[in-house]
């Protein structure tokens, strides 16, 4: 009998007790940002502790951070065989607005096949399938095919300020060939997808100074510069007429995409049309040359998130504004450094600033884009584990978002990371009625059990 084999007969056996013990841990609101649920991050903490206690592993630890505690555990004895590091989330966001939820947040439900619970999806339910695959292969084969280690955080709701410097302090003890993270999607229902890079983040305020207060434009009008317009002016120098930024230097240190690369995008055969109706505009737009995936997975951003300045009121108020600013942020992608960046457009400000007006610019938090090269072994092998499973051809992808931490593990621990998520877009994570389906948790138990013995045959 194959392991696949044996890992079906070990899941559809164990189905309920598992989805018992899955809604005690969904059970508890471990809300980060609200310091009201400061004891139900301990209690989840603890909780993820027990249970890594029961599925068999070593050195389990709850580690205090300036915030809430990490929960790490290993199981370290398959000599000469590779060590994976999991990651993942036990803190899950807000409830608001309570009254759209159909069934309370914290009482999981099951309607439709689909399990509905704050962090079902996102990412409680995904962590917990870790364990149930080790549980199955200790139960099955009384041992492990690797070296496991668990990072457990409750502060990735909250951007994860402290684990940054808790991966830095403990370098040593987080030691491994790999890190494994499910806390992404299925490309599409039925369709799974490995995750192999992310675009980073940068942004800036700028802020726009003329008159020492708004002016009569009546008086003044045509002889002293208006904020908005200055504004306006600078905002227009960034891009082109298709989207091409005209920061200088910006595209510089873009790595290009690979051929391969190419290929398996358009191998996903992505409709652009249906994109079109789903989100109501007549045409899409962007840099010449790139399909729509390429522009949004792996060529870098400029974008105005928000405009203020001036009135607007009802009516009319004929005035010359004083004062106007903007908020930007760019996607970045390999290998562009977002301190660099952001010298690069106030540098670019600063050239295109009008006369009349003094120009301030604000930094926002940063976080660097992402990669793991898409013909890594381990990238491969998570792609054979899927299909195993799925039955169907594995999506490479790149995500259009940024996930700092993982930017950090890679920085920090230089170690090639692989994203293996089975959650669905569709899911209202971080919204009222998140839900997993259940297809996707019984299925991704047995692609993560798969994918242990796939590591095991790798030399990393």
């Amino acid at each position: 009998m194959s392991h696949l084999s044996k890992l079906d007969g070990y899941f559809a056996e164990n189905r309920d007790n598992h989805l018992a013990e899955l809604n005690e841990f969904l059970r508890i609101p471990s809300i980060s940002s609200l310091s009201e649920h400061k004891q139900d991050m301990q209690t989840a903490a603890s909780w993820l502790a027990a249970a890594m206690k029961r599925v068999n592993l070593d050195n389990i630890s709850i580690d205090e951070t300036g915030g809430h505690p990490v929960v790490y555990a290993d199981w370290l004895h398959a000599p000469g065989k590779p060590t994976i590091l999991f990651y993942g989330h036990y803190d899950v966001q807000p409830v608001d607005p309570l009254n759209l939820w159909e069934t309370p947040p914290f009482e999981p439900t099951v309607r439709d096949n689909k399990l509905f619970a704050r962090g079902a999806s996102d990412d409680k339910g995904q962590v917990f399938m870790h364990l149930k695959a080790l549980e199955a292969l200790f139960a099955l084969d009384g041992t492990l095919p690797v070296n496991v280690k668990f990072i457990i955080e409750g502060e990735e709701e909250i951007g994860s300020p402290n684990l940054p410097q808790y991966v830095e302090k403990n370098k040593e003890k987080l030691a491994a060939d790999l890190i494994l993270i499910s806390d992404t999607g299925l490309y599409a229902p039925g369709k799974p997808a490995v995750c192999y890079g992310l675009r980073g983040l940068t942004g800036i305020q700028i802020d726009v100074r003329g008159a020492k207060g708004d002016l009569h434009s009546g008086l003044y009008g045509g002889g002293v510069q208006n904020a908005i317009h200055a504004l306006a002016d600078i905002l227009a120098s960034f891009r082109d007429e298709h989207g091409t930024i005209q920061v200088e230097g910006f595209y510089d240190n873009v790595r290009p995409l690979s051929e391969e690369e190419r290929q398996a995008y358009l191998d996903l055969n992505f409709d652009e049309e249906a994109l079109k109706e789903e989100v109501g505009v007549k045409e899409l737009f962007g840099e010449k040359g790139y399909s729509y995936l390429e522009q949004t997975w792996a060529r870098p951003t400029l974008e105005v998130n928000g405009v203020f300045g001036g009135f607007s009121g009802e009516g009319i108020k004929t005035v010359l504004p004083a004062e106007a600013g903007a908020k930007i942020t760019c996607r970045l992608v390999p290998d562009q450094d977002p301190d660099e960046i952001v010298a690069l457009l106030k540098a670019h400000v600063e050239k295109h600033k009008p006369a009349g007006v003094e120009v301030t610019i604000s930094e926002f938090d940063k976080g660097a884009p992402f990669i793991t090269p898409f013909d890594h072994p381990v990238i491969q092998a998570a792609g054979r584990s899927y299909e195993r499973v799925y039955e169907v051809p594995t999506a490479y992808t790149r995500g259009g978002g940024s996930i700092p931490i993982v930017a950090a593990f890679d920085q920090i621990l230089q170690l090639p990371v692989v994203l293996m998520g089975f959650g669905l877009s569709s899911e209202n994570f971080h919204a009222p009625n998140e839900h997993f389906h259940l297809e996707n948790f019984d299925k991704g138990l047995r692609v993560l059990g798969d994918y242990l013995y796939e590591v095991s045959t790798l030399s990393l």
